[in-house]
């Protein structure tokens, strides 16, 4: 979710993107207050929002993800950071959210490219189909368990704040990327997938 490291955002809440060189991951301004919505997901069934533990490791076997996760927190000119231009760069998470199985949408983001080094963790991101099952290890020993619902492609300057950001009624999952037409000035568009969390465990899985 920024456009800061990589040239490659949703727009910053009430602003324009801001557009960099060419991009390979997502980054928005987040709220400075949380945003109300109504949860999108079903909520029948779901289990109960886990203890607060930071993400270690993502995994995404529909697409070949097993990555560590770093965390994030705000550049300077208040965006979220990005994990860095490098080969083997990791997913990260944004410490301003959640963390994953908590009560609302924990934010993770990674790169579609990093710049020479090739293909980045989310290069496959847009592949993902409802149903696909995402498991984030926790710090505690846990592990998170989400199933996808949703999978968007935006334009950088309808970037859907509110739904990323906004209050749940249940344990959600963000993954941000970017996508779309890629142009000199980075790539259009951003990949969001929406999962909600589905099975808690008591070790990584």
């Amino acid at each position: 979710m920024t456009c800061l490291l990589a040239g490659c955002g949703p727009a910053p809440v009430a602003a324009p993107a801001a557009v960099g060189p060419a991009g390979s991951t997502a980054a928005v301004r987040p709220p400075s207050a949380p945003l109300s919505a109504p949860p999108s997901a079903p909520a029948a069934g779901s289990p109960a929002p886990l203890a607060r533990s930071v993400p270690e490791r993502l995994r995404i076997p529909d697409i070949g993800v097993d990555t560590p996760v770093s965390q994030l927190g705000l550049a300077p000119d208040g965006t979220v950071e990005v994990p860095p231009i490098a080969a083997g760069s990791p997913a990260g998470w944004y410490r301003g959210s959640p963390t994953p199985g908590q009560l609302g949408p924990s934010v993770l983001l990674g790169h579609v490219t990093v710049g020479g080094y090739g293909d980045g963790v989310f290069r496959r991101l847009s592949l993902l189909r409802p149903g696909a099952r995402v498991t984030v290890g926790l710090h505690d020993g846990a592990s998170a368990v989400f199933t996808v619902y949703a999978v968007r492609t935006v334009a950088k300057d309808r970037f859907p704040t509110q739904e990323v950001y906004g209050d749940t009624a249940r344990p959600e999952l963000r993954l941000i990327t970017c996508g779309g037409p890629h142009t000199a000035g980075g790539y259009l568009d951003n990949v969001v997938v929406f999962a909600s969390l589905t099975a808690p465990s008591s070790g990584e899985s």
